[in-house]
This record gives C-alpha cells, sequence and structure tokens, in this order.
C-alpha cells in the first residue's frame, strides 16, 4: 500500500506536469495575460511556483535557504518543468521521511523560529494548489480551456 503522504505529493507532481504542459502551446502574448485578484501573470505565476517549491524543498531536505540564481535569464516553461521534476520526486520521497518531531529554524520575521517540517510540506500542497487554480482561472478569462488536475482524475488516470 502506498504511503498517504507520498500518494498526495505524486497528485502534486503529476498536476504541476499536467498544468506546465499545458502552458507550454501558450504564446508569450497568453503567458503575459493577467486578470484581477491573481499573483500575477501566467507567466511570472509559474515562475513564482517552481521558485517556491524548490525554497520549500531546500528547507525541508537541507534546512537551508535556496539561493536562487542572481542574474540568471528567465526560465523557460520546459525548464520550469524540468525544475518540478526534480523537485517533486524529491518530495515523494521527503514525504515518507519527516517525522512529527522534524524541524528546520526559519527567520521568522527576524527571529529564529523552529518550524516542523510537516509545516512546510502542508504548504507546498496549499501554495501550489493555489497558484495553480489563479493560472487556471485566467487561461479561463482568455478562452482557453484548463486542464483537469483534480484528484479524481489523477485517480482515474492511476487506474488504467
Amino acid at each position: 500500500m502506498m504511503d498517504t503522504l507520498q500518494t498526495i505529493f505524486r497528485h502534486h507532481l503529476w498536476a504541476n506536469q499536467r498544468l506546465f504542459d499545458h502552458c507550454l502551446e501558450l504564446t508569450s502574448e497568453q503567458l503575459d495575460y493577467s486578470i484581477a485578484g491573481v499573483y500575477g501573470t501566467i507567466r511570472d505565476t509559474l515562475v513564482h511556483i517552481v521558485k517556491a517549491e524548490q525554497a520549500y524543498f531546500s528547507r525541508i531536505s537541507t534546512e537551508n535557504l535556496y539561493n536562487h540564481p542572481v542574474g540568471a535569464q528567465p526560465m523557460s516553461i520546459s525548464e520550469m518543468i524540468a525544475a518540478l521534476q526534480i523537485t517533486g520526486k524529491g518530495l515523494i520521497e521527503l514525504s515518507a521521511l519527516v517525522q512529527d518531531k522534524d524541524s528546520v529554524k526559519i527567520d521568522w520575521d527576524g527571529a529564529l523560529r523552529e518550524v516542523p517540517k510537516a509545516i512546510i510540506l502542508n504548504q507546498v500542497i496549499n501554495h501550489a494548489t493555489e497558484h495553480r487554480s489563479q493560472v487556471m482561472s485566467v487561461l479561463t478569462q482568455i478562452g482557453i480551456e484548463p486542464p483537469d488536475v483534480s484528484s479524481w482524475t489523477y485517480f482515474d488516470q492511476q487506474e488504467k
């Protein structure tokens, strides 16, 4: 039987893959579209999802802050997908290893604070779900049917 958290993180990786694959087909103009109430453009939101996941993964796996390369060229959608494959697979593995007592010290408004790694794992899921939804809302507004990233569809595809 598959570990519950691993199932959740497998769905997470699958949902990211479906959305980012869908966005490979978008024009530059479509990627730069935004609507009120979301993080930003589709492109900015996708980058945000990737960078946040890299940061969360680094905190859980190394207990260090992830340093994004300064002055690096913006990632292409294909590069974002590759980055999410690395962090997504890593999170699947780590989700089975993190224990209740495991924590990491994080600068929290200027003071070091012990944060349970389980809380960071929870944030990974909540953060990506929120921003995937925002991207899908923008897609809908520009007349593009977003991919179905529901757990039900994931389950159905796993059964085949």
